[in-house]
């Protein structure tokens, strides 16, 4: 618990506005004469009370004739575990200066969260740095694993490439989360993704290790879709990119986490293999944590209606159960192909550039492990605050024009670094980790805002699997390319034409989904809206929200 007591000298005409309650960080209600209490906000406890004496005294205080002393005593617990000593000194210092107007601190998410939204997503937030960690492991090690095989690097891009079959068994574990629930596959996917990961450490040969990690991607991708499935459906309308931004800041910290080990790979020709076993420390925390993690309201409500899993295709109805090579019946596709397509477009340059740059460094600019090191968390660190950035403009100006331009920007500039040389290499790795990050809240967000409740998890799998399809197609060129171009820099540049696509789908195609409830966006899910107005500040009245076109 913490406390923060004040203490004001005013004119008594100003008393009236400490008196009034506060709507800022907290919105209080009022309580009785001088008393407020928690309205909404991300507490689990608070409580200001307000009391008022004279300053009319001899003494220190002698020249206030005429005024009054305001003193606020305010006792509050913030409802952000783990995280909560990033925003102690933030917060403290809200509550004790708070602002005029009712605005919102560059910190603060664009709309009020309360206790449960808060906590939710700090907590999600921890199994997104380990899914960071697991997703970037294998890319950021290829280089060492490398030279202990003896592998080209078509053979390096094979491997990578054939690892992403994992999307397959991916697919079918987060379609367990319209059934079983969100939480449920959470906790069996990281506790899965840290145990078959660590078996990599065993690997005897490209092959051996190309196999356990096809396992370990799987649950590692599952596990970083179903974080985003369960902040979009718990998060206000007005702060989902918000919400998908801290997220990916987190698994960034994964990333760089693992940047960091690197230097532990460097020891020896075998020493990557340590980085493979760090993961199961991660275990207690995740069964700890886990624990902590309620399910989300819209599933709960979905199932108790039993729509979960609904449709047709759902073995409950009486009909066939639905193969799994199948869409889902209810999934709209349209949406469906133009989410596809731009994940397997973007892909086809975004995943090669991130894991061949490393192996470039290495061997075209000559790079020692140390160097490498410090490239990537000197040029990369940044990028968290694009992410943030990024995160609040898409809710507050539109996800089409940021997601577009932070594109655009980071496209070209990842592909300036594989064509260029010296300090230049530093400059446009950095500018398209800051700008290009931009894009990433901004479009991830449309994956589960544009499906409902009962098929949001399967629709994201399949997803993801053409987005997998496109990395495997760009990491096979990519390493071919190379070996006949003896550069990664031209290879670089006849992929990027994929993610061009993507820009012009974007700005064309993409409908705006800013502070658009998820039950406007989606009508399957309209049965829901009366359980679902009885949460805290959702509002589903459809004047809120004009139709939605391409324009």
């Amino acid at each position: 618990m913490s406390k923060v007591v004040t203490t004001h000298v005013v004119p008594p005409d100003a008393v009236a506005d400490y008196l009034q309650p506060r709507d800022g960080l907290v919105v209080e209600a009022a309580a009785g004469d001088g008393h407020f209490v928690l309205g909404r906000g991300p507490f689990t406890e608070y409580e200001r009370i307000v009391s008022i004496g004279s300053a009319d005294v001899d003494g220190e205080r002698g020249d206030h004739d005429g005024q009054v002393t305001v003193t606020e005593t305010i006792v509050y617990r913030i409802a952000v575990p783990i995280w909560g000593f990033l925003f102690a000194r933030p917060v403290r210092r809200a509550l004790r200066n708070p602002s005029p107007t009712p605005r919102r601190a560059w910190w603060m998410p664009p709309d009020h969260l309360d206790a449960r939204a808060a906590s939710g997503l700090s907590l999600l937030c921890v199994f997104s740095v380990l899914g960071g960690y697991l997703g970037t492991l294998l890319s950021q090690t290829n280089t060492f694993f490398k030279e202990e095989f003896g592998s080209t690097d078509g053979q390096i891009g094979t491997m990578l490439a054939v690892v992403r079959i994992g999307a397959l068994l991916a697919l079918a574990v987060v379609a367990l989360a319209d059934r079983r629930g969100r939480r449920w596959v959470l906790l069996g996917s990281a506790l899965a993704g840290c145990v078959i990961t660590a078996t990599g450490a065993l690997a005897p040969s490209l092959v051996w290790l190309g196999i356990s990690q096809t396992l370990a991607r799987a649950f590692a991708t599952a596990l970083i879709l179903v974080i985003s499935i369960m902040a979009v459906e718990e998060m206000p309308a007005g702060s989902r990119a918000f919400a998908v931004s801290l997220l990916t800041a987190s698994a960034a910290l994964g990333g760089g986490m693992c940047v960091m080990l690197l230097s532990v790979a460097g020891l020896g020709e075998a020493a990557w293999r340590v980085l493979f076993v760090v993961p199961l420390a991660a275990i207690p925390a995740v069964v700890r944590l886990g624990r902590r993690i309620p399910e989300t309201h819209r599933f709960t409500t979905a199932d108790a209606r039993g729509s979960t899993g609904g449709g047709a295709d759902s073995p409950g109805d009486g009909a066939a159960p639905r193969r799994w090579w199948r869409i889902p019946k209810g999934l709209d596709r349209g949406r469906l192909a133009l989410l596809s397509v731009s994940g397997l477009a973007l892909a086809v340059f975004a995943i090669p550039a991130s894991a061949f740059l490393n192996e470039y460094l290495r061997t075209e600019r000559h790079f020692s492990t140390g160097a490498i090191i410090v490239f990537q968390l000197a040029t990369n660190t940044p990028g968290g605050v694009g992410i943030v950035v990024g995160g609040k403009l898409a809710d507050r100006r539109g996800r089409r024009l940021v997601g577009a331009v932070g594109l655009a920007a980071g496209v070209g500039f990842s592909l300036a670094t594989y064509l260029v040389a010296g300090w230049s290499i530093w400059l446009f790795s950095l500018l398209a980790s800051l700008i290009g990050a931009m894009a990433i809240p901004a479009l991830a967000v449309y994956g589960p805002e544009l499906f409902p409740t009962h098929l949001r998890g399967s629709a994201n799998g399949i997803i993801n699997l053409a987005s997998v399809v496109g990395s495997a197609v760009g990491l096979l060129l990519a390493g071919r390319l190379a070996d006949q171009m003896s550069s990664l820099g031209p290879a670089m540049a006849v992929l990027a034409l994929g993610p061009l696509v993507v820009i012009g789908l974007v700005l064309l195609r993409y409908p705006e989904t800013a502070s658009v409830e998820l039950e406007h966006l989606n009508p399957d899910d309209a049965p829901l809206s009366r359980e679902l107005l009885a949460l805290d500040g959702l509002d589903l009245l459809p004047q809120r929200y004009p139709p939605h076109t391409n324009e």
